[in-house]
């Protein structure tokens, strides 16, 4: 059953606009703070290697561990970025990463997504909908939703957040991943030991 996956019937721009947070919304939204966020970029980056236009969907445990990651890069026919497109790719590779949550009364895992991108290292409408993805793909697996962390030129950086790095930085070219290629996700998955 793909509950959720369906586009709404009428995805016009004004829809489009209304999937996406603003940063004032996702401060509400009430993101937990990584305790050691340096550790969880470095170490997604190292597993991954993004480029500019891949996105890294990550799952800590209550210790903060990785428990399963996965990276894709979305392309898509859109010009404008919209929200439930990108929270149908970040169900998609949760699903096939990890089980969900739902069963929990409250989760005890928390979804994180790192995106790597050009441009300046400040919020933009495409990453309001990616933290809208983010936050509506928790609801449905089962998540907390963590922390939305950007990978520019100029290093890292969590929005909403003071907390920034200059390694590592998204490279200054695309690089295609292999086997790449249409409309499709590439997607590169990792499951850590548990």
């Amino acid at each position: 059953m793909a509950f959720g996956l369906a586009p709404p019937p009428s995805a016009n721009s004004a829809s489009h606009l209304g999937r996406l947070l603003e940063p004032a919304e996702w401060a509400a939204v009430g993101v937990p703070l990584l305790r050691n966020p340096r550790e969880v970029v470095t170490g997604l980056h190292a597993r991954h290697l993004p480029t500019p236009s891949t996105a890294v969907v990550a799952v800590l445990g209550p210790d903060e561990r990785l428990t399963a990651s996965a990276s894709f890069v979305q392309r898509s026919a859109a010009a404008a970025p919209d929200g439930w497109e990108l929270r149908n790719a970040l169900l998609a590779q949760l699903r096939r990463v990890i089980p969900h949550d739902l069963r929990r009364r409250t989760p005890v895992r928390t979804a994180v997504l790192l995106y790597c991108r050009q441009g300046e290292a400040h919020w933009t409408e495409e990453d309001g909908a990616w933290m809208w993805a983010l936050r509506d793909a928790c609801v449905l697996h089962g998540l907390r939703c963590g922390a939305y962390i950007i990978l520019t030129g100029a290093g890292w950086q969590i929005l909403g957040e003071a907390r920034s790095g200059r390694q590592p930085r998204s490279p200054t070219h695309p690089v295609a991943p292999i086997g790449a290629g249409g409309g499709a996700p590439e997607a590169h998955r990792h499951t850590a030991a548990r």
